[in-house]
This record gives C-alpha cells, structure tokens and sequence, in this order.
C-alpha cells in the first residue's frame, strides 16, 4: 500500500478536511512540488490551487505584514529528525487574485533526507480570519478605552515610560499633563450617564485635536485624561495646558439633549527635573491638579516641589506601617476613664480610648492616630477593632457601663454595622450597657445619615452621645431630630469657664437647653472643684475631665465593685 492509499473502510480525508475548513498539503522540498488535497482552493479563496503548485509559488502569496513563512521555517530550523519527523506550527496571511487577505494556521512535520537536511513535508492550513479579528479586538480593549478610543490607562502608562526614558537618555525634557473634567458628577446627575458619557468622548476628541504629532493622549480614570509632551520644557508645559482649557472651555458640547458647558482643570509635570519614574509623574501631576483645583476650577497649576508635603507623605506612610503592625500583632489596647455623676460624684460609666503600644514600648494616643488614620482610610479598621476590645470587656464584666468614640467613616460602613449588630446579637445586654459616641461635626456633615446611625443604634439598645458639642453649629432642633440620648459639652468651653465669662454662659446656657430637650449632659476637661460646683447647680448630669480621673489602663471593676471616684 502506497503512502497515499487508503484501507478499505478508511474515512474519506478531503471530505473530513473540507467539513471542519482545513486543508492538506504535502510539500517534496527537494523539488519544490506543492500538492493540495482538492478542498484547498475552497479554503484559501482562490479558483484552483494550479498557481501555488511549488512552494515558491505559495511563499509569492505571502503578505508583507506575515513574519513567518513555511519555507523559511522548515529550511532554517535547527532540530533533527530523529526519524519520526519535526512539528512546526506557524502562522501567516497569503493575498489571493483579488487582493483579498486570509491569515492561515499551519501545522505539520518535516522528514530530512538521507542528508540529514528537510525532504520533504505535509500539514494542514486553516483559514483563521475571525480568530484574528477577535484577537485584535481584544489587544486592543487590553490597550485602549472602548469609550474615547484612546489610550487607556496601563497603555498610556508604558508610553510616558518610553518618553521619560528617551528624554534621560538624550537629556531632554517631556512634560505630562492631567486634565480633569469639571463637576462630572453633576452632570450625570442632570443629564444621565449617556449625556456625561458624550461629554467626555467630545472633551477627549477636542484635545487630540490640539496635541502635536509627537505627544500622546490617555484615559486615566472617568474624567481625567493624560497626555503626554513628548518634548515639553518647563515655559511650554503651561502654553500646553492653555492650549486644551481653552479648547474644552470655548464652546458648549453638542449632545443628544442639546449643548452642555464643560470645562476642564489641569495638573502638570515636567520630567525628569520632577520626576524621575511614571509612578512620581503621576503622584505629582495629580498634586498639581489638586492645587489647581483648590486655588480655582478651570485654572493649571504646574507642580512645584514642596518639602512640608514631601514630609507629611513620609509620616502617612510611617504611620500605616505603624497602625497596621500593630494591629497584626495585636497591640491595640484601651484606655479608661471615668465619668461621674455631677452630684453624687458617683461612677457612672467609663469612656473608652484607643491607645496603640509601639514596638519600641512607648505609647500613642487615640488624638495622635486617628487623624492620620482617616487621612490613609485606615480608621474603620482601627474603630472596628476597638469595638471587638469593648464589647469583650463588657461581656467579662456585667456591671460595667461604657462609652466609645465611632468616626464618621464607620458610621456608614457596612462591614463596622455587621460586626456591632454580630457581636451585640451574641452578647444579650451588651447593647444596654454602651453608648456610642459621634462628633458633632460628623452628625452635621450629613443629617439624614447621623439620623439612621441613632436609629440603628438604638434598635440595637445602644445610647448615643454627641461629643464635643459647641465646636460646630448644630442646632438644638438638629439635636431633637437626631434623637440622642446625651450631649458632651465641648471641653475647650469647660476649662476655662473660671477665666471666660462668655464661656460661662455659654455652657450654662448649653446644660438648660439640654434638659429642656430632656437630654443629659457630660461636661468634659473638668479640671477644678469651683467648675465642677458649677455645673452641678446648672443641672449638668456628669463630670470628666482631670479633676474626676485621667485615662488608665487599670480595670478598677475586675475587683467586683463600682467604686466612687472623688476629687
């Protein structure tokens, strides 16, 4: 039986070939004859396979764009036959009589002669034009933002990278630019998500319109663009900006529900005198934006280097490092201090404060924290924690009464909600026995949301106190609809009441509004017994502060009893 016969039964190959879009091809390389199974001009889009029957012939239809070709494969390959042949796969596009381009999969084996050198080959090609456009379409979603065509972000990247590195090598200049889109929230809000998506495809058109040959523009985020200079020195950089804020400001954008003003601010970076990486082009152009942004909208601010900055990045840094060791290594604690009644000088709960002990044994207060804790968005974790310890020492103790301080991101955080509502529902009266306290500054950011904050509390049995009333401006009528149960007076009115007779009166004028409103109050930073009397006959319910006790780490309930605390 020859090689080319086949046993009775055999399947018919050129039927199977034809029925799943494929081709054989058997290639005797030493005299260039290129025979084809009778399907091939089917799949290749030609009239018949006559044209291509050498492998010189079929390597003329190659396309300019192919980087591979068969003969050069199979002819340059450095394996041996071993006697069982040689698999190569490739992949190239031919162009038949009428210019048409089919991208080709081949795949086969080549046998070497007597020579050791390749005799002869056979595979099988298939047309793989859709597979190509798909994988087109998706390098370039992985490259460019479908919305403005553009680049997208990682692309954009890798650009400014190539720029900054030929502009080091040759000692030149580029410059990056982030523009915002103004108040792009508002208008989703006014016109939907269609009509803001249409103002940015219009904004990132106008600016290609005003870039040179050689600079380059991205999508960053949903309003901000990048674009990068790619020669640009410190003059040109704000000629640059100028150029696209006039170009997003000149004229309304025509939408499908009419003209849309738009306007634009802009951050901008030259490198590498200001930066010498992409991650401190971009830090330090969004620097700059924001310093256009606080000074006026629709305005440019270049970057300038600023060593208070500088530092206070480096201490964020510090400190996330530092709160997040501690609390990996659980050293995270509380602090207590007491809070009595104003009369009976009697004990009446403990506020509860977050210490932190470093590593080198020294300790932070909640004051020195939490700041920089909600600056780097690491407080809810920090509040989160602080409640397990409360609720703990709450449950080891079931006379015990207490307080503790919640931030403002906490209080609509729904991870903090799940483990309040997960630890009180474990603990029956827990929830009886802890007030939850929020600034008043927080409580008047949002009404409506410190108004559902007290509402879920208090579902769960928990009090809620408004700390450090007085520093903000909430009204009593505020106080009313928020529904708390206690009114911590500001301690910098507290202290100094003996020198200030205006902070006299307005204390006292705080403690009779509040039991009017039937509202008890805590007059914090007590520090002398004549303060102390005063409020007593003002009405005021509790004292805190130096005079009544400092914040300790003692647990004076373990012994099994309340013990009054005295001047």
């Amino acid at each position: 039986m020859t090689r080319n016969d086949q046993p009775a039964g055999a399947l018919p190959t050129p039927e199977i070939l034809a029925s799943i879009g494929e081709a054989a091809y058997e290639w005797q390389i030493d005299t260039d004859v290129l025979r084809w199974t009778a399907n091939a001009a089917a799949v290749l889009g030609v009239a018949d396979t006559a044209s291509f029957a050498t492998g010189r012939a079929f390597a003329a239809l190659m396309d300019p764009e192919s980087t591979q070709n068969r003969h050069d494969t199979i002819l340059t390959a450095t394996e041996k036959d071993e006697g069982a042949g040689v698999c190569y796969r490739l992949e190239y596009a031919v162009r038949n009589a009428d210019g048409t381009k089919i991208w080709l999969e081949d795949t086969g084996r080549w046998f070497a002669g007597t020579n050791g050198k390749p005799q002869r080959a056979h595979g099988v090609v298939r047309a793989i034009n859709e597979r190509r456009e798909r994988e087109r379409k998706l390098a370039r979603l992985a490259q460019f933002d479908p919305l403005t065509g553009e680049m997208n972000r990682a692309h954009l990247a890798e650009t400014l990278n190539s720029v900054l590195t030929e502009a080091e090598r040759f000692r030149s200049s580029c410059g990056f630019l982030l523009v915002a889109i103004n108040n792009l929230g508002r208008l989703n809000e006014a016109y939907g998500f269609e009509t803001a998506d249409e103002v940015i495809a219009q904004v990132a058109k106008r600016i290609r319109a005003r870039l040179r040959g050689k600079d380059y523009l991205g999508r960053i985020s949903g309003n901000k663009f990048g674009v990068v200079l790619g020669t640009c020195t410190p003059e040109e950089l704000p000629v640059a900006a100028e150029r696209l804020l006039s170009a997003v400001r000149d004229e309304p954008v025509l939408t499908s529900v009419g003209p849309v003003a738009a306007t634009a601010t802009i951050g901008g970076v030259t490198a590498p005198r200001h930066a010498h990486s992409v991650h401190e082009i971009l830090a330090r152009a969004q620097d700059a934006l924001d310093s256009a942004r606080s000074r006026r909208q629709g305005s440019f601010a270049a970057y300038r280097p600023s060593v208070e900055r500088d530092e206070k990045r480096r201490e964020n840094l510090r400190a996330t490092d530092e709160i997040v060791a501690a609390l990996n290594d659980r050293r995270i604690a509380l602090a207590f201090e007491p809070v009595v009644g104003a009369e009976s000088r009697k004990l009446a709960f403990y506020e509860c404060l977050m210490r932190i002990y470093r590593a080198d044994g020294t300790i932070a207060h909640a004051q020195e924290i939490i700041p920089i804790a909600e600056r780097v968005g690491l407080v809810r974790i920090l509040d989160h924690r602080v409640l397990e310890l409360v609720v703990a020492e709450l449950v080891a103790a079931p006379t015990l009464k207490a307080s503790v301080n919640v931030s403002p991101a906490s209080t609509t955080d729904p991870v903090w909600w799940a483990g309040l509502d997960a630890q009180l529902r474990a603990n029956s009266g827990v929830g009886e026995r802890l007030t939850l306290e929020i600034t008043e500054t927080a409580a008047i950011q949002n009404i409506d949301d410190a108004r559902s904050f007290v509402t879920r509390a208090k579902d769960l049995g928990c009090r809620i106190a408004i700390d450090d009333f007085g520093a903000g401006y909430t009204s009593f009528r505020n106080l009313r609809k928020l529904g708390v149960d206690i009114v911590k007076i500001d301690g910098a009115f507290v202290q100094n009441m003996m020198n200030s007779a205006d902070d006299r009166a307005f204390v006292q004028t705080l403690v009779e509004l509040s039991r009017r409103l039937s509202l008890k109050t805590v007059a914090e930073w007590v520090q002398d017994e004549a303060s102390a009397r005063w409020l007593a006959d003002w009405g005021c319910d509790y004292l805190q502060g130096e005079l009544i006790g400092l914040a300790s780490a003692d647990r004076p309930w373990v012994s099994g009893a309340d013990r009054a605390v005295s001047a």
